[in-house]
């Protein structure tokens, strides 16, 4: 999945577990280096075992209409943790009895996270995409000869530019001397 996508389609769960009234609505960046198996984590709470699951439903609901079915779900009958793993994100939907110190254990676990609101994470995923523009811009303007960018010349001190010649003197030299040896042969 594209990161522009992958935002998308958290914010797509985000917003379908706050029209079911989900609680305690978390969103966590995971760090790219300590996470190797996903990149986003919502967590929510319901106030019992029904609304846990018209939440887990809901969300379900929205991504598949997207195109997006969860790689696992696990909890549905139970409803006490119901996790749906999207593999780019995972939701966690708690039930309020246990939430709190299961919520605060799993912030506690992934403590150098990033907590996001909607529009931060939307701007997050925009970035990427927008970075990417411009950096093939440069390139393709580069490529043309052209650049945005003026260039002036560096100024150089006297003493560079004596060390410069003389170098180029030797390598002249050497060229040189390179050339008769192989015209001896």
């Amino acid at each position: 999945m594209r990161t522009n996508e992958t935002g998308e389609h958290v914010a797509l769960a985000l917003d379908a577990a706050q029209s079911k009234k989900a609680e305690n609505l978390s969103l966590l960046q995971l760090p790219q280096e300590a996470s190797a198996f996903t990149d986003y984590f919502l967590i929510c709470s319901g106030g019992n075992p029904r609304q846990v699951q018209a939440i887990a439903d809901e969300i379900d609901e929205r991504l598949s209409r997207a195109g997006v079915e969860p790689l696992h779900r696990e909890g549905y009958q139970v409803a006490e943790w119901i996790l749906l793993d999207y593999v780019d994100f995972v939701v966690h939907i708690f039930n309020v009895g246990d939430s709190d110190a299961r919520l605060r254990n799993l912030e506690r676990l992934w403590k150098h996270s990033r907590h996001l609101t909607r529009a931060e994470l939307l701007r997050a995923e925009k970035r990427p995409a927008a970075a990417a523009r411009a950096v093939a811009g440069r390139k393709a303007a580069a490529k043309r000869g052209g650049g945005s960018r003026k260039r002036t010349a560096k100024k150089v001190s006297p003493v560079r530019k004596a060390l410069a010649g003389a170098g180029k003197k030797k390598a002249a030299k050497k060229k040189s001397a390179a050339k008769k040896r192989s015209k001896k042969r």
